[in-house]
Order: C-alpha cells, then structure tokens, then sequence
C-alpha cells in the first residue's frame, strides 16, 4: 500500500479530473499515472493516456494497491506527481494566509484567487498541507496553474513582496471595505480560521474588515477571501 508522507516529495491526484488537471496544467511534475481495471476504456481513458504519452509520464495499469490511497470507492486514476514550489514570488496581486488550518479552506482558497486572478499565494506557517491529497482535490486542481509559497512568518514573506499596497482583512478595526480606496499593486492580508490576525496587523498596511449583519460573529475565511479578491477586482 503506498500512502502520503507529509515530509516527502511526493504527493497525488485522486480521481480522472484532477489528474486531466496534472497533465495539462504541470506536466513537469508528473511522475506516474495509475489507472484502475474499473476504468472504462473509452474516450476518456484513451486522451488520458495520450495526454500521459504526449508528456513521457510512465502509466501503471490494474495496480489496485494504490488506489488504497483514496477513501473513495470511485477513484479510478490516480497521478503521481513531485512536490513543487515557487521559486521567485512574482509581481501583481497577492493573498496572504497566516496559519490557515482546515484544508478544505485552503483548497478553496486556491480556487477563489485562480478565478479571479490573483497572481500570488502566500501561506504563513503553520498551516495546513496544500500538498495532501485532500487538500489537492479540494483545490479543483488550481494548485497546479496558481504560483504559492510557504514562509516561516510574515516578516519572511515582507522581504520577498517589494512594494505593494497591504490589506489585513480584521474585525478589530472600524474601516469597512467598501469605503477602502483599492489600490495595486496588493496583498490582501486574512488570519487563522478560529483567531484570526494578531492584533500587531491593525499598524500593518490599510486594516479593513467586511460588513456583515449581526446574525454571525464572522464569515469563514474562504468566504471573506472570495469576497475580498471580487471587490478588488476593476
């Protein structure tokens, strides 16, 4: 049985659509892929394979060990791939996460800043895993087209950003975010799912936070993220 190691350099794509994703997306990455016996042999299977074939990644057939790896009856493709990361952060817009820690969040994280066109993700250690498999699925496959790097603090991401516009998204302070001036180049700043950002940010940048009613205490970070990235849009 083959299982992910967090401390590897190894992770996978559970399932045909994500793996499509894999290829198509970074295929530089890509190790193998492990095709179930249950998968029909029909068109899909047949432009997998191409596609697997087009880019010389290995293709493993009717190995069921693997497949061990999802929790999912269903999951008939599985790709290999080796860990990656973002050797320069690039210019344009970033969103910066300080210690998120569910992974379905971070996934749809990614979603949110690849649809809308965010340029850079930032993620604070400690944080969850975007590399486990669940965190993978959960991203859609947007892990593989949007540039994202880890840091030890905040202060590590500060000297890689050059000049931009920083916005910390807290419920401490009493400036609303659509009375802000949006300005770019930016990073928008969000905290911990359950602390959010340490009160030291309230100095840092243009502290902002998004009008809600009282009927919650607060939105859930994919949420504030997704809205924070449209409203900044032009």
């Amino acid at each position: 049985m083959m299982k992910y190691e967090k401390k590897g350099d190894i992770s996978y794509t559970l399932g045909t659509t994500l793996t499509f994703e894999l290829l198509l997306r970074k295929p530089e990455v890509a190790k193998r892929i492990y095709i179930s016996e249950k998968q029909k042999r029909d068109e899909t299977y047949d432009k997998l394979v191409a596609l697997a074939k087009k880019n010389h990644i290995q293709i493993i057939e009717n190995n069921q060990k693997i497949f061990s790896l999802s929790e999912k009856e269903n999951t008939f493709v599985i790709g290999e791939f080796q860990k990656f990361r973002t050797e320069k952060t690039p210019s344009g817009n970033h969103v910066i996460l300080l210690s998120p820690s569910n992974m379905g969040n971070l996934g749809t994280v990614f979603r949110s800043c690849a649809a809308f066109n965010v340029d850079f993700l930032g993620i604070v250690r400690p944080a969850a895993d975007a590399f486990d498999p669940k965190c993978v699925r959960s991203t859609m496959g947007a892990i593989f087209s949007l540039p994202f790097s880890y840091f030890d603090s905040f202060e590590e991401y500060q000297k890689v950003m050059g000049e931009r516009h920083l916005y910390p998204f807290m419920l401490q302070t009493d400036h609303f975010l659509k009375e802000t001036k949006k300005e770019k180049p930016y990073s928008l700043i969000f905290g911990n799912e359950a602390t959010g950002l340490p009160a030291s940010f309230l100095k840092i940048g243009t502290p902002i936070k998004i009008e809600q009613s009282s009927k919650v205490d607060s939105l859930n970070l994919d949420n504030a993220v997704s809205i924070g990235i449209y409203s900044f849009l032009d």
